[in-house]
């Protein structure tokens, strides 16, 4: 039997399991309702960031952002446009570099926007730069071998 799936909810920051075999039908947060896997980006504060990083067993990609910067505003559609592309297979998420800079921190962010990409509560590779929704598809599916 496969391990259960870990999802943290982007809505209320509790932890989920759930069957993988259940992972098509939609999931559900046990404590909020809301869903799981909705193929949307999800704005994230410091504690959430914080668990579902460290607790995810999805790929989840968390762009580093702030909103002064340019190239992070171009992106963001791409971002989302990837995000529905990968809906079901991985999470996208963003957080606020400006107004959480502790998190931009330990994370050594040295520029923005930058992705990284984390599974099982490590992290797995980065991108930096603005890029198309293309690429960013591409590189999660390069760093989990296929398996997005």
């Amino acid at each position: 039997m496969a391990d259960p799936v870990k999802l943290c909810c982007m809505t209320c920051g509790q932890m989920n399991r759930f069957p993988a075999d259940k992972l098509a039908s939609g999931p559900k947060c046990g404590s909020c309702g809301d869903p799981l896997l909705e193929g949307r980006v999800a704005e994230l504060d410091p504690a959430t960031h914080d668990k579902a990083t460290r607790n995810d067993s999805l790929p989840l990609v968390v762009d580093y952002w702030a909103p002064w910067c340019g190239p992070c505003r171009m992106m963001a559609p791409e971002f989302s446009k990837a995000a529905k592309i990968l809906s079901g297979k991985a999470r996208f998420a963003k957080i606020n570099t400006q107004d959480h800079p502790k998190i931009a921190e330990r994370a050594r962010i040295q520029g923005i926007p930058a992705l990284i990409l984390y599974q099982n509560g490590r992290e797995v590779a980065r991108l930096a730069g603005a890029r198309p929704a293309a690429d960013i598809t591409g590189f999660v599916t390069s760093k989990t071998h296929g398996m997005v």
